[in-house]
């Protein structure tokens, strides 16, 4: 009801997303596909198991499953406006009514024909009526005083998708995937309008009466409704003359049909659900590549994108000020960049095939992209507004355009490499902002026929003088850019047995690295063009970089087995793996810092590592080794790491003298470090396992610290609260130990030999003997042991 969440299905979970994020706050497991549908903080769902929950989602808790009667699964449910009546539609044809609050069935309902695929309320309670509509494309009106059928209104030919009714509830409206929108007046249940739309339409919603919608084409107060289908945009519709008054327009719109005028099935950005949100005056759609777009009434801008699924994900790179954003090439014709912060996402439209490549230009506002419909693009974002758009293209290759590079001075020119054995260097206008809204055309300044065979990769050197290429021939070359026209060869780099899949330079050496489906990483000189040093992998390396901004420079190469592996290059040894992904690694890179790196994975997923934690974890390990704790613990602290710090704090508490060892290293600290520490505490302290570190930790500080210098700390009332509870369970389970060791005790103190004398201790009839003696006592004693009653 507040328009904060949104509840998706995602395979046997059901997701619930905080708009204002962009995260996922809970996810409520299932063993079986669920259909949703929350209420207030009621949310209840059902699965092939034929079972309805009830959840509390905001604590992601079933409070009660019941059996849901239908014979078959069931595929729609809704909620009345009371919030207490609960209908579903099932594949059986039947439809069942349940009373939420005092939990049993009111109204079985038959005479569907099929799959009842929609149920709805009339929005006047009082009249209590149930519209529904299955596979026989009528929409029934039941009466629930009577649980009878009152009527069928047959209008479709098709299957009805949605409803919407007026607010004073005399006037309805349906759509249909047969192209077309009805309008009823429930009154005399006849049809008032039939409004042909020209596409299949998923959802309809009704215009507010009161409201200035002038933006979008409203100029009387006659009765308006948005539709939204197969074409993929949002329409306004006039219902009394039947007229599209509006028609959205998207930045870089998709095509949305073919050249003989058909529109195509399989549109990735067509519309299959619409929903308001009347309380922030917005709209919810999804799209059929299960996209969640939110648009602003009045005007329909474009509010929020959540992408729900990426597919394989073949490219991936930071974009926008401070590596802001990221851009993402997934197996398919659009491009998408997400905002690291909130998490929401832009869907950029303009190649007409698979998106295969992605390359930066150094200060990030500018990016490139190629695929396979031959073309290349340059993509600009506005600093401002963080949008996208295109600002130019090439056409020129024969075939698929498989790599491109950006010149990493400044932004003048581009390279790109294509599967028709060519390498073209394309020149950049010097301001793309005097193209104004037009798409400049680029011109190829340079053509080369450069590989017998395919071209897997292509880089620029750092001076913006060389360029080299990579091939699946087995071999790589270095080309001169000094030409105006052509491309000079300088040298040809042979010794890889498989084909070349990655180029990278050298940020400070003249050196080229070079990665192959051979299994081997090659280091070249430029000089004499000889090989330097070979590195080994157990996989076909697919991406490389090499990061400098470190104490040891490293190279990062990407594997099919979905490890990336941290080489030194000075002493060619792998010093971490990187195990995240369940396939290939297509995307690797940097950010200009080298303080982070992105990896994105044939298995459909994004991880952004933090690479200052790949050094320093090492270097912490030295000093943990070297007993020097409070170097160790500063560092540890400074990773942000809670579980890291613990592992000091264990490594602390087990030397020697721990507690004064403890006290003077924590008492060193700085007094941010001091905060983070009680921050930490509050976390451990939630486990058992680690409880005990937690409160050594809390001793020291509560003992040795003065009480005015602990609630300067930042959030230190709430942080001791939060310690409070945690800490009174803990000692009831001590507590509760002590009991039964004190019974144990108790026992033992209780115990004497058979026919002895009731005061005798039991270690008098021990012998004084060696280990031997005592061993073999044992046994006689085995028997001789019995309990007083007590």
């Amino acid at each position: 009801k507040d328009e904060k969440h949104i509840f998706c299905t995602c395979g046997s979970r059901v997701n619930v997303l905080e708009i204002s994020t962009g995260k996922v706050v809970h996810s409520i497991e299932q063993v079986s596909p669920d259909f949703p549908h929350p209420c207030l903080d009621i949310l209840v769902t059902a699965s092939r198991a034929l079972l309805l929950k009830q959840w509390d989602w905001r604590k992601a808790q079933c409070t009660r499953s019941w059996k849901a009667i239908h014979t078959v699964p069931v595929a729609s449910m809704t909620f009345d406006p009371t919030s207490t009546l609960l209908a579903t539609g099932g594949c059986d044809g039947t439809i069942k009514l349940w009373d939420v609050v005092k939990q049993y069935c009111t109204h079985n309902l038959k005479g569907s024909s099929g799959v009842v695929h929609l149920v709805q309320f009339h929005p006047d309670i009082s009249l209590l009526q149930l519209f529904s509509s299955s596979l026989d494309c009528g929409i029934r009106l039941w009466d629930l005083r009577s649980s009878q059928c009152v009527c069928v209104l047959q209008s479709h030919y098709s299957a009805v998708t949605s409803l919407a009714f007026s607010p004073d509830g005399g006037t309805m409206l349906s759509s249909g995937r047969d192209k077309i929108c009805t309008v009823w007046n429930l009154k005399t249940r006849t049809v008032k309008r039939t409004v042909p739309v020209y596409e299949a339409v998923e959802g309809v919603v009704l215009l507010p009466a009161k409201g200035d919608f002038s933006q979008i084409g409203v100029k009387t107060k006659d009765l308006h409704f948005i539709t939204a289908g197969s074409k993929g945009v949002l329409r306004v519709w006039e219902a009394s003359t039947a007229r599209c008054v509006y028609t959205q327009t998207l930045p870089s719109a998709p095509v949305a049909a073919s050249e003989d005028g058909k529109e195509e099935d399989d549109n990735p950005s067509s519309l299959t659900y619409l929903l308001p949100l009347p309380a922030s005056s917005r709209l919810a759609a999804v799209t059929a590549e299960h996209n969640i777009l939110l648009y602003q009434l009045p005007g329909l801008t474009t509010q929020q994108q959540f992408v729900g699924y990426s597919d394989e994900v073949l490219d991936v790179k930071f974009l926008g000020k401070g590596d802001s954003h990221i851009v993402v090439a997934t197996n398919s014709c659009q491009l998408k960049v997400f905002e690291l912060l909130t998490n929401s996402c832009q869907i950029l439209y303009g190649h007409t095939d698979t998106v295969l490549s992605l390359d930066v230009f150094k200060k990030g506002a500018l990016f490139a992209s190629c695929a396979k419909d031959k073309s290349i693009r340059v993509w600009q974002m506005d600093s401002a507004s963080g949008q996208v758009r295109c600002v130019a293209q090439g056409f020129s290759h024969a075939d698929a355009v498989g790599s491109i590079t950006c010149s990493r001075l400044k932004a003048s020119f581009i390279a790109s490499g294509s599967q028709d054995c060519t390498v073209k260097v394309w020149e950049l206008p010097a301001d793309f902002s005097t193209t104004g809204a037009d798409i400049h055309q680029l011109t190829a300044r340079a053509t080369e026929k450069a590989h017998d065979k395919d071209v897997n990769s292509v880089a620029v050197s750092p001076n913006d003088k060389l360029l080299a290429s990579g091939s699946q021939d087995r071999t790589a070359k270095l080309w001169s850019l000094a030409g105006d026209r052509d491309l000079g060869l300088l040298g040809v780099f042979r010794g890889h047995r498989r084909g070349v899949w990655a180029v990278c330079f050298s940020p400070v050496d003249q050196v080229l690295a070079t990665s192959s489906a051979d299994g081997t990483t090659k280091l070249w000189s430029l000089q004499d063009f000889s090989c330097l040093k070979v590195g080994k992998n157990t996989s076909l390396t697919l991406k490389y970089t090499i990061l400098i901004r470190h104490p040891q420079p490293c190279s990062l190469p990407s594997g099919s087995d979905g490890l990336v592996k941290l080489w030194t290059i000075k002493t060619n040894e792998c010093v971490k793996t990187l195990d995240a992904h369940q396939d290939k690694v297509w995307g690797l890179h940097a950010s200009r810092k080298d303080d982070k790196m992105v990896t994105g994975s044939a298995d459909s997923n994004i991880t952004i590592w933090l690479v200052k934690v790949l050094f320093l974890l090492p270097e912490l390990t030295n000093l943990l080794h070297e007993k020097r704790y409070l170097k160790a613990l500063g560092l540890a602290i400074s990773l942000d790491q809670p579980h890291t710090v613990l592992t000091v704090i264990k490594a602390i508490r087990q030397s020697e003298d721990s507690q004064q060892l403890l006290e003077r290293t924590v008492l060193k600290l700085r007094l941010d470090q001091k905060e983070s520490l009680l921050r930490y505490c509050v976390v451990w302290n939630t486990n058992a396992r680690s409880c005990l570190d937690a409160q050594t930790v809390l001793q020291v500080l509560l003992t040795h610290l003065p009480p005015e210098e602990l609630l300067q700390y930042q959030g230190a009332r709430t942080h001791l609260e939060g310690l409070i509870p945690y800490t009174e369970r803990h000692m009831q389970r001590i507590g509760r130990l002590l009991q039964a060791s004190m019974f144990l005790d108790y026992m033992w103190q209780k115990m004497r030999v058979t026919g002895a004398p009731a005061r005798v201790s039991l270690t008098e009839y021990l012998p004084e003997a060696d280990d031997e003696a005592t061993g073999s006592f044992f046994p006689q004693m085995e028997e001789a042991f019995h309990v007083e009653k007590m």
